[in-house]
């Protein structure tokens, strides 16, 4: 199995994963044939990319941590529990809306819960491609990466299970803010407006006001959907706190919230490779950032992970096939075209072995 662009798929292609609304409903099931009809659907659907079955990639397993099902399942509840906390269905009573985030939060706490027990049955590098899912609304879907990544790095950080679910609510909830912000504003394609900025910048307040009146909701998560956006120098926002200011939790949270967000799709730009989202992180290191959990988040993500197709610096193209513990950026790849762009039978080649550490991966156009 192995990971596409959309745009390089024909009729004839077989689906490889089945691919997920936010809802959590199937669009498209698993062993589907795909035809030029469901292609625009799916583009229709804001799909980018799709794991496919074929000869090429056979024996390459895909593997997370977390099982497609919990994942899906988690994107329903923060879909359904953002809109529910934020108390969007305006018709309804105060005493209705409050019973309903109720409802929400500890629906919310039990998904987390799945999520960090298998994060630490399954103790293996995250693998960031493991859902082909549709693109509807970006604040639920990086609500949901933003999660599993921070508690992936809350775990490393060895902090108390107390500690490690709040983290979980709060990353669940960092950017519930964003509910009242136009759309419009949200995936405008130009340059934002100063104005169209502050407005942007408010979802930390917005989001921090209205968590802290909800009972069943700690103050330290709360503070999740205030401080993320703070950084370590006093250049962030909303308070512009500085170092030992900043709540660990968020100083955790803002690690995977800009990891998630510079590696995705947006309607107005496209997405870094993982690599170079690291790079990110590392420019911000200690200034931006705390150094120790950007350090402890690259080691524990699976930057290029198997399935993913991508080519080397000297023209190869290749599947990665095998993820190394020891040397993030340098997987194992099954080599399918020559230098030369030519056809050629599969053969493997580890980048983290002396001979090969001069070659590289320099595109995976399934990410962009």
């Amino acid at each position: 199995m192995r990971l596409i662009k959309l745009d390089g798929c024909t009729t004839g292609t077989r689906i490889g994963k089945s691919i997920y609304r936010d809802n959590g409903r199937v669009l498209l099931s698993k062993g589907t044939y795909l035809t030029d009809s469901l292609i625009e659907k799916l583009k229709k659907f804001n799909v980018y990319t799709i794991y496919i079955e074929d000869d090429m990639s056979e024996g390459i397993e895909i593997v997370d941590a977390i099982p497609e099902e919990l994942r899906v399942e988690a994107a329903s509840i923060i879909t359904s529990g953002l809109d529910d906390i934020a108390g969007l269905n305006s018709h309804k009573s105060k005493l209705e809306k409050m019973v309903k985030s109720s409802r929400a939060v500890r629906s919310m706490q039990k998904i987390f819960k799945d999520i960090l027990s298998c994060l630490n049955e399954n103790r293996t590098a995250l693998n960031l491609l493991a859902t082909t899912k549709v693109h509807e609304n970006h604040v639920y879907t990086h609500s949901l990466n933003v999660t599993i990544y921070a508690c992936q790095l809350a775990i490393e950080n060895g902090l108390p299970l107390k500690n490690i679910e709040e983290i979980g609510l709060g990353a669940m909830l960092h950017d519930i803010g964003k509910i009242y912000i136009p759309n419009e504003i949200l995936n405008k394609p130009g340059k934002l407006t100063d104005e169209e900025y502050e407005q942007i910048k408010s979802h930390c307040e917005l989001g921090f006001n209205h968590l802290k009146k909800i009972h069943e909701i700690p103050l330290t998560v709360s503070h999740c959907a205030l401080q993320h956006h703070e950084r370590i120098d006093g250049t962030g926002y909303p308070r512009g706190l500085k170092s030992n200011e900043i709540h660990k939790y968020a100083k955790i949270i803002s690690v995977a919230d800009v990891f998630d967000d510079v590696t995705s799709h947006r309607e107005y730009r496209k997405p870094v490779l993982p690599h170079k989202g690291i790079e990110i992180l590392y420019s911000g290191n200690g200034t931006q950032f705390d150094s120790k959990q950007i350090h402890m988040f690259k080691n524990s993500i699976a930057i290029y992970p198997p399935g993913l197709t991508v080519k080397l610096n000297d023209g190869r193209t290749g599947i990665v096939s095998k993820y190394n513990f020891n040397a993030v950026g340098r997987p194992e790849i099954r080599i399918i075209k020559g230098e030369e762009n030519q056809e050629v039978s599969p053969y493997e080649i580890d980048l983290a072995a002396n001979e090969h550490l001069t070659v590289e991966i320099v595109e995976a156009d399934a990410l962009l």
